[in-house]
């Protein structure tokens, strides 16, 4: 595919594909990456050897991201409800978090990524606790795409934990329950200081929101592939940004020229 730059790319860098309007792509973008499991099901490998590979889609996807100059992304990399599977996929995870984040650390600081672990990360094993707090303070000056991590994320918990925060700073006499705003709940989330997805993606072709951003995805135009998450590559996302850009987002209004 040929492309054009609107900029001179740096060394190694992935410029901006033909077609792709620079001023009109999404400040930030939100992943449901599906699809692990039945990747590695096809191949008659164990659902494991999907999981390692839906590591690599998730490089290629933030550099991707931050190559074409989207501000944020944000995946859903461990959901509340994933403890359920078996004990030893769990177990995989929780190791294959620490072994990628131990080894991409350096390379992110590098990259000026600044990443963020959203959830409750207490019950996660001490080692990679230590680790997402060590990657945390690393990165957080880093001027970069913001890489959001959803680990033990549950969207419902998240929005239940907000309300009992202002609750108790209501019951407090800090703040009036008439003074509760939109923007002063939204600053409880775990996203705070993000703007809002502009575009979600899910792959696999399953059409859920599977308890993820229930808040911050009010207006978020929703992009659903086929592809599973493994296979997301370039064409995939560029897919994607080219649906997003034929989007009319009028946030509840009407087209003036309709």
């Amino acid at each position: 595919m040929s492309r054009v730059l609107a900029t001179t790319p740096a060394l190694g860098r992935t410029p901006l594909p033909t077609g792709l309007d620079p001023a009109r792509l999404p400040r930030h973008v939100a992943v449901i990456m599906d699809g692990n499991g039945r990747w590695a099901s096809r191949r008659n490998l164990p659902r494991v050897m999907g999981h390692r590979e839906g590591v690599e889609a998730l490089k290629r996807t933030l550099r991707l991201c931050s190559d074409w100059g989207i501000g944020s992304l944000t995946a859903y990399a461990f959901s509340t409800e994933n403890w359920n599977r078996p004990g030893e996929e769990v177990s995989f995870l929780m190791t294959l978090f620490e072994r990628v984040l131990a080894r991409e650390l350096q390379a992110l600081e590098q990259e000026q990524v600044r990443i963020r672990f959203l959830g409750d990360l207490s019950p996660l094993p001490n080692g990679l606790q230590q680790l997402i707090a060590d990657a945390t303070a690393r990165t957080a000056a880093n001027t970069g795409i913001h890489f959001n991590v959803c680990t033990n994320y549950g969207s419902r918990a998240e929005l239940v934990l907000a309300a009992q925060r202002l609750a108790e700073r209501a019951a407090a006499g800090q703040l009036a329950p008439a003074e509760i705003t939109e923007e002063l709940f939204a600053a409880e989330l775990h996203t705070a200081g993000e703007p809002d997805p502009d575009l979600l993606i899910r792959t696999s072709g399953e059409r859920r929101i599977s308890n993820f951003l229930l808040w911050q995805l009010a207006y978020a135009e929703l992009h659903i592939t086929d592809v599973l998450w493994p296979d997301f590559d370039e064409q995939a996302m560029l897919t994607a940004l080219l649906d997003y850009q034929r989007r009319e987002r009028r946030f509840g209004g009407v087209d003036p020229l309709a």
